[in-house]
């Protein structure tokens, strides 16, 4: 490394941190501490704090942070040596000489964005010219006149191998030094050196400076293979981690525009002349995980808005798939989905500006994406293929690595495997036909399938159920239910002993808690196992007490049966012999949570009506099962007791 520690120190040591972001968003002071808008997503209120004492700034909102250094590589698509460089002219700090070797390579790089650039106007100049009048001829067909080609500096590459070749030849340039910038082809077999591109719309791709460093080139004879090409790899050009477009989009975002990606050139350019200016595309490829942490920089949930094919919709699930793993808080995808064999480009030019807002207004969910790639025009009617979707379900949920958000997508695909196979109610014994109208009472058929005589009758709304059954439900929501108890008595388990958390977290988030104060405590307790944060006591208490969690967390922890610590013991054993007594009560409450076998009568009462309720509401195969299976077990462990025979 060419810069040492000390040198970086002194030089933020003597950068006002403050006065730099301010040059570029408005900072208000708050104490010691100065808060603004974001400038790397879409918010209304102050969520970016910028301190000269720590030097350094932090959103809140979208997580982006850094040093001086960062917010110069960040605002300014600089390099890290670029941003050193010009903060230590600003603060006076002489830095160390370049090694020969040091300045050849920047030499190098400077002649190749100045080779590039050569090229790019080159290629202006001959759309302009006598030779480009084909290329003038499919711009215009395509809607593009020569004010959009000047603003995105669209150029033509002439047919045959050399023009560009010769044309540098003159400026005084080496083959060596266009190859290199990836310009020209050199040739093994004897051949002579030949151009790149040729008979192409060029279309040049600049880096978040706004320097040209590469093009795409799309063949204007039909025949051409590939239709689009880019300039390969090169030292200043990687296409998997730049996107066409990208230095104006970000701009754009900044000044409230959507973050849109759609599939190629044509479609960013008229999705940006149709207003849309935040448009960006991947370069020939698909989506890669450096250009999804671009787009997370500029804005939280971007469209994905690809063409209305198959391909399409490939590229789109590629996507989906792709962003699952690298999911945080507040931060997802969007997608827009075109009607068949339509791209934005096409869409645009057909329908206007309007529809095709709308249609960015109505983008789903990447957990919508996700089910329906896995339901669209597929046969899931049978048992075995409904266990295949949950299973397929399972897997995508298992993908995502932050446990707090595994778990939602769990509970959103729960929900929709619930209600795609909703299904009318089954017809009761004695009954006409396969299946029973929704309106029409279960007569005696239901005591029939219930069991006449015995068990609950799934039949009679909650308000019918019998004294007994009445009397313990209200004695169990008067201590606050069963499960509730069970469910403080687990959670008081975990607070007291923090590290249960990063060793049970699977369990944990897998588990869905009926009291929303604890099950919010949960996903933060589950969050903060996630961020690499020590689970000491101490540190989570403080981190809850910040949350506004201190009082609850204190009383979970207190309760009676939570404690269990044997008297008279060496501190060192006292704490060995505390984090055993949470750990096998904590094992015992997931399993007696999980099963409703292990849970405690008042329990299983609860848990009847609440599937009675459930049934009368739904009217499904699957609830009539389940309110039959309580009502079974209930009988089994005290014949006679729940149902007012006492």
């Amino acid at each position: 490394m060419r810069f040492g520690d000390g040198l970086l120190e002194e030089i933020k040591r003597r950068i006002d941190l403050v006065q730099l972001v301010g040059r570029k968003i408005k900072l208000a002071r708050k104490g010691n501490v100065f808060w603004g808008l974001c400038p790397f997503h879409k918010e209304k209120s102050d969520s970016f704090k910028v301190e000269n004492e720590r030097r350094n700034y932090h959103c809140f909102g979208c997580g982006a942070g850094g040093d001086c250094f960062k917010w110069l590589q960040e605002t300014e698509g600089l390099t890290f040596p670029e941003a050193v460089q010009k903060l230590a002219a600003e603060a006076s700090v002489e830095l160390p000489a370049w090694s020969p070797e040091d300045e050849a390579r920047e030499s190098r790089r400077k002649s190749l964005y100045e080779i590039i650039q050569l090229a790019g106007d080159f290629f202006e100049q001959q759309l302009r010219g006598s030779g480009g009048a084909s290329a003038r001829a499919y711009l215009k067909s395509r809607g593009l006149n020569g004010d959009i080609c000047r603003r995105f500096h669209i150029g033509y590459a002439p047919d045959g191998n050399g023009a560009l070749k010769d044309y540098l030849t003159g400026k005084g340039l080496g083959l060596t030094d266009m190859a290199e910038a990836g310009l020209v082809r050199l040739n093994d077999d004897g051949r002579a050196p030949r151009d790149f591109f040729f008979d192409r719309i060029m279309f040049p791709i600049p880096d978040m400076r706004g320097r040209i460093i590469a093009f795409g080139g799309r063949g204007l004879s039909p025949d051409a293979k590939p239709k689009y090409i880019n300039t390969g790899q090169t030292t200043l050009f990687s296409k998997g981690h730049l996107l066409y477009n990208f230095r104006n989009a970000r701009e754009a975002v900044k000044g409230g525009a959507e973050l849109i990606v759609a599939e190629g050139y044509m479609d960013v350019i008229a999705l940006s002349e149709a207003g849309f200016t935040g448009a960006v595309a991947p370069l020939g490829t698909a989506l890669t995980e450096d250009q999804l942490a671009l787009l997370w920089k500029v804005a939280p949930e971007p469209i994905i808005c690809l063409d209305g094919d198959s391909a399409g919709a490939r590229a789109a699930l590629r996507a989906a798939k792709l962003a699952l793993p690298l999911l945080e808080p507040g931060q997802s995808l969007r997608f827009a989905f075109l009607p068949s064999g339509e791209d934005p480009d096409s869409f645009i030019k057909a329908s206007g500006a309007e529809p095709m807002r709308g249609l960015l207004t109505k983008a789903r969910g990447l957990a919508e994406m996700l089910w329906t790639s896995e339901t669209e025009g597929k046969d899931i009617s049978t048992p075995e293929r409904r266990a295949g979707l949950e299973a397929a379900l399972e897997a995508l949920a298992r993908e995502i690595k932050n446990p707090t958000i595994a778990d939602y997508y769990r509970r959103d695909f729960k929900e929709r495997v619930f209600a795609a196979f909703k299904q009318r109610r089954p017809t009761p014994r004695g009954s006409q036909g396969g299946y029973g109208q929704r309106g029409q009472g279960f007569g005696t058929g239901a005591r029939n399938f219930a069991g006449k005589g015995r068990g609950f009758q799934p039949e009679k709304p909650p308000e019918g159920v019998s004294p007994a059954v009445r009397r313990s439900l209200h004695a169990v929501k008067a201590s606050g239910g069963a499960r509730r108890v069970k469910e403080r008595e687990l959670m008081g388990h975990v607070v007291a002993s923090p590290a249960l958390i990063e060793k049970y977290a699977e369990l944990l988030a897998a588990l869905t808690l009926a009291d929303p104060q604890l099950d919010s405590l949960k996903g933060e307790l589950l969050h903060l196992a996630a961020s690499g944060v020590r689970l000491e006591r101490n540190v989570v208490e403080n981190h809850l007490v910040r949350q506004g969690m201190g009082v609850l967390a204190e009383g979970l922890k207190t309760q009676p049966i939570v404690q269990g610590v044997t008297q008279g013991q060496t501190e060192n054993v006292i704490r060995s012999s505390e984090d055993a007594h949470h750990e096998a009560a904590l094992r015992r409450a997931i399993a007696q949570l999980q099963d409703p076998e292990l849970a405690s009568q008042d329990d299983l009462v609860v848990r009847r009506v609440e599937a009675n309720r459930r049934y009368l509401s739904t009217e499904t195969a699957e609830d009539f099962e389940e309110l039959q299976r309580l009502n079974e077990l209930i009988n089994s462990t005290n014949s006679g007791n729940i149902n007012g025979s006492n």
